[in-house]
């Protein structure tokens, strides 16, 4: 089994910065992409920030400047730096990771999420 566990999040205020960390956790062999979504209340679930193996990233337009994905691979670990938040930021935050694992003798790969953090930018 697999599990992705976010934390980090909280409430702040407009012009402030988090730092959301998420860490994989299981029988893995190796992880490819990994990636931050959010989902704001009554709207979909997108993408915010990616990052490859390699350490090439990627950024929702709204989030460029402001936001800063990096991972560490020794530790399955992901993070986003998030300056200058918004209210517009205000969302649940979701991780992703492309992982393969170790599952009764096999070797599986499939995309895991975790299960949230709430991110809440007051006015």
């Amino acid at each position: 089994q697999v599990q992705l566990v976010e934390s980090g999040g909280g409430l702040v205020q407009s012009g402030g910065s988090l730092r959301l960390s998420c860490a994989a956790s299981g029988s893995i062999l190796s992880i490819n992409d990994m990636s931050w979504y959010r989902q704001a209340p009554g709207k979909q679930r997108d993408e915010v920030a990616a990052i490859t193996s390699g350490g090439s990233t990627n950024y929702a337009d709204s989030v460029k400047g402001r936001f800063t994905i990096s991972r560490d691979n020794a530790k399955n670990m992901v993070y986003l730096q998030m300056d200058t938040l918004k209210p517009e930021d205000t969302a649940v935050y979701y991780c992703n990771a492309e992982v393969t694992y170790r599952w009764f003798g096999r070797d599986l790969t499939s995309a895991k999420w975790g299960q949230g953090t709430e991110v809440t930018v007051s006015s």
